[in-house]
C-alpha cells in the first residue's frame, strides 16, 4: 500500500548526528569546516557543555556529538550532495583523507566515499546524481 507526498508524517531531514571521542572537536572543524567548507554554528548554551560542534551548509546540518564510549560507524552513513565531485575528490586527498570510489554506483549516479578523523563513514555524491529526487525511490 502506498502513500500521497500529502499524506507523509516527514517533510524533510533537518539534520543528522554523528559521534565522536572526547575532546576531538579540532579534528572535528578541519574536517567539516575546513576541508568540506562547512560553517560552524553556535550550539545552545545547555547542550555546548556536553562538547562537540554544529555545522551547516546549504540544505545541510550536521551535528557532531561526544561519545563516551565512541565506535565508528563503518556503514551507517550521510550522503550529502556537493557542487563538485572532481573538486571534492582533490580537496580531501589534499587534506590528507582517504577516498574510496564507487566501482558498483546505479546508473546515474556518481558518489565517493570517506571517513572523518574518527573513522565514520561520509558518502559524497555529485549534483544530480543522488537518491532523494529519483522516481524510483517513491
Amino acid at each position: 500500500m502506498g502513500t500521497r507526498d500529502e499524506d507523509l508524517l516527514i517533510m524533510a531531514l533537518d539534520h543528522i548526528q554523528l559521534a565522536m571521542p572526547p575532546g576531538a572537536e579540532g579534528e572535528a572543524r578541519r574536517f567539516w569546516a575546513e576541508t568540506l567548507g562547512l560553517t560552524e554554528i553556535a550550539k545552545p548554551p545547555p547542550l555546548d557543555e556536553r562538547g562537540g560542534c554544529w555545522f551547516a551548509g546549504p540544505g545541510t546540518v550536521i551535528h557532531v556529538g561526544v561519545d563516551q564510549d565512541f565506535t565508528p560507524q563503518r556503514r551507517a552513513h550521510p550522503g550529502l550532495v556537493v557542487r563538485d565531485l572532481d573538486l571534492a575528490r582533490q580537496t580531501l586527498v589534499d587534506h590528507g583523507f582517504e577516498v574510496v570510489e564507487d566501482q558498483e554506483a546505479p546508473a546515474g549516479v556518481s558518489r565517493i566515499y570517506t571517513a572523518d578523523p574518527f573513522g565514520n563513514r561520509i558518502e559524497l555524491l555529485g549534483p544530480g546524481s543522488g537518491f532523494a529526487g529519483r522516481s524510483d525511490h517513491g
